[in-house]
This record gives structure tokens, C-alpha cells and sequence, in this order.
């Protein structure tokens, strides 16, 4: 079951980096807000229409948890503009590996010290090592932009002609 977990979860990912490209040429064409609207009001959509038709019933409502649990829709939302900007400006590869590297240094703080309520999973040197490696890919993946890329400006002109 844990690498059917492993898998769903990078399949997420691959479809949060679609979703980045996608937000981000429309956020460069309507805008950085208009753009992170559309995503969150479909998603709202869509995700009642799960809710309606498959959702199983629970004991507690939105309303009966403890009201720090709800502050995680907010995160959400800082995460869509800040999208939105960076792949326009540094790529989706790029944007999506420096969201992965926060990623994973906020939850190993999580981990080891249990914040949130979560299970506490020590700090090793292999998770030192992982995000290491992820910030040297990161590195290596943005030198690769500086030197392979021509500006918009440029390519948006050239195709004009």
C-alpha cells in the first residue's frame, strides 16, 4: 500500500507541475489573480461535486475542529500566485524543484519536532543527504536555464517576423 502511495503522490506532482505551466501562461495573458480565481473556483466546483456524490459521512464538521486546522486553506493560496509568477519568469522546472526544496525542509522541521499534530520522525544524515541533492539539483537546474534559454522578448519577436 506504501507504493501505491508513493506512486498517487508523484503522480500529484506531476499534475501540480502541468498545473504550474498551464497557471502560469494564463496568469501571463490575464493576470497573476484572474488566473489563481479560475483555479481555486473550479477546484471549489469540482471538489463539491466529490464531496456530493462520494464523500462518506464523518462524525465532526468543519466547524467542530479545532480552528487551527482550517488555517491550511490558507496555504494554498500563496502557493498558486507565487506559481503563477515564477514560471513565468523562471520556468516551471525550476519553480516546481525550489517548491519541492521548500517542501521538503518544512516538512522535516514538521517531522522532527511533530509540529501540527504529526507522528515525530527524527532528523537523520540521509535526510540531511535528500536535501542536499535537492538543492544542488536545483542549482544545476537553474544554472541550466541561464545558459540554454533565449529571453521572451526575443522568441516572441522572432515568431512576429
Amino acid at each position: 500500500m506504501n507504493i501505491v502511495m508513493i506512486i498517487l503522490a508523484v503522480i500529484g506532482g506531476a499534475v501540480l507541475s502541468m498545473q504550474a505551466a498551464i497557471n502560469g501562461k494564463l496568469g501571463s495573458q490575464v493576470g497573476v489573480f484572474r488566473s489563481a480565481f479560475l483555479t481555486f473556483s473550479v477546484g471549489a466546483l469540482v471538489t463539491a461535486l466529490l464531496i456530493f456524490f462520494f464523500e462518506p459521512k464523518h462524525a465532526l464538521t468543519l466547524l467542530d475542529v479545532p480552528k487551527w486546522q482550517l488555517l491550511g486553506a490558507l496555504c494554498g493560496v500563496p502557493y498558486i500566485v507565487v506559481m503563477v509568477l515564477a514560471v513565468q519568469r523562471i520556468g516551471a522546472a525550476v519553480a516546481t524543484v525550489a517548491v519541492i526544496f521548500g517542501q521538503l525542509a518544512m516538512s522535516m522541521l514538521i517531522d522532527n519536532f511533530g509540529w501540527l499534530g504529526n507522528e515525530v520522525i527524527h532528523f537523520s544524515m540521509s535526510r540531511l543527504g535528500a536535501v542536499i541533492c535537492l538543492g544542488i539539483a536545483l542549482f544545476f537546474i537553474y544554472s541550466s536555464n541561464k545558459t540554454h534559454t533565449k529571453p521572451v522578448e526575443k522568441i516572441a519577436s522572432t515568431a512576429s517576423e
